[in-house]
């Protein structure tokens, strides 16, 4: 009789392996995800969406940020409901540090596969740690383009996020042009399941110019709308030499489906973000503390209007600080 293998160990060991570098596990790990995936009768890529639970958790846990809230919670909802999606989802979030753009992707992680950024089939890119010298373009395009194409083979539902867009060298995300698109046919596989979200600092001077110019005109931040900001933040992430999406395809090819803007914090969201950190601390009644971290935070005067210089990033150490 054959000799069973322990699933658990298997993904403990995919795991391990997904924390090196991915140009030398590449093959390995292709392999074992494959393995696991046959044992455990795991082939839906442990794919458990709770739409219901992501708009909750994007309503209670995200402050100051109406657009995202309404874009991802109505995207990632529309986008599931579609048996057959015509091309992948594609999100840009683009704001400034602190903002809240890695707390939601890890909430749209979580609320798909209950794992947040632990999940085998969310994989997340660091341009410094895994794209950082710019000369090596052309082989970390290579790589990219295996690790997708390996990922897609293995899991059509794979979620793929590119932190720190800024930082990308340009022209390596352009790979990803084929994956993007509404090709039907592409390395065997449904790659129109697939999720993907880039996250950038770039265009944070657009985005906090115009809640400025809103505060200034008495109108409530509420009351901007995506339109407002969407091409303008195209434009910015296509011309700005910083950006990873330098002169990319991606753009003029329209292949991003949402531009989400993340609006600069204020005071009162710092508190709130306080708040939220005593609350899980099972110290909700420290009203004092969250005050005094809103006084602590650093910001930036514009025209008597402040905003958080980092956001809510700064929070969790502030509250050790003051409790």
């Amino acid at each position: 009789m054959a000799r069973s293998v322990n699933a658990p160990f298997m993904l403990v060991l995919f795991l391990v392996l997904s924390c090196s570098p991915f140009s030398v596990v590449y093959a390995i790990q292709m392999n074992m995800k494959s393995v696991y995936c046959t044992m455990s009768n795991n082939c839906d890529c442990d794919f458990n969406p709770d739409i219901k639970g992501l708009e909750w958790d994007l309503y209670k846990n995200l402050y100051g940020q109406h657009l995202a809230q309404e874009v991802v919670s109505e995207a990632v909802a529309g986008f599931l409901q579609m048996e057959s999606p015509d091309r992948p989802l594609v999100l840009s979030f683009h704001g400034a540090s602190g903002t809240g753009k890695t707390l939601v992707s890890s909430m749209v992680g979580r609320h798909l596969y209950g794992a947040a950024m632990g999940s085998p089939y969310i994989h997340q890119f660091i341009p410094t740690l895994h794209f950082p010298k710019a000369d090596m373009a052309h082989q970390y395009k290579m790589e990219l383009r295996r690790w997708v194409e390996g990922n897609l083979t293995a899991c059509a539902r794979s979620i793929f996020i590119f932190d720190e867009m800024e930082n990308m060298p340009p022209g390596v995300i352009d790979v990803l042009v084929p994956f993007l698109g509404p090709d039907h046919v592409l390395f065997q596989t449904n790659y129109r399941k697939a999720m993907y979200i880039f996250m950038s600092t770039t265009g944070e001077e657009i985005i906090n110019q115009l809640t400025l110019k809103t505060k200034l005109k008495g109108q409530d931040r509420d009351d901007i709308r995506l339109r407002d900001l969407e091409a303008s933040l195209a434009q910015a992430v296509f011309n700005n030499p910083n950006s990873g999406f330098y002169q990319s395809q991606i753009i003029p090819a329209k292949l991003i489906t949402f531009y989400v803007p993340f609006l600069p914090l204020s005071r009162h969201h710092v508190e709130r973000c306080a708040r939220r950190e005593l609350c899980q601390r099972g110290a909700c009644q420290r009203a004092d503390v969250a005050e005094a971290v809103g006084r602590a935070v650093s910001y930036t005067v514009h025209d008597g209007q402040h905003f958080s210089s980092t956001g809510c990033k700064s929070v969790i150490a502030k509250v050790n600080l003051f409790l």
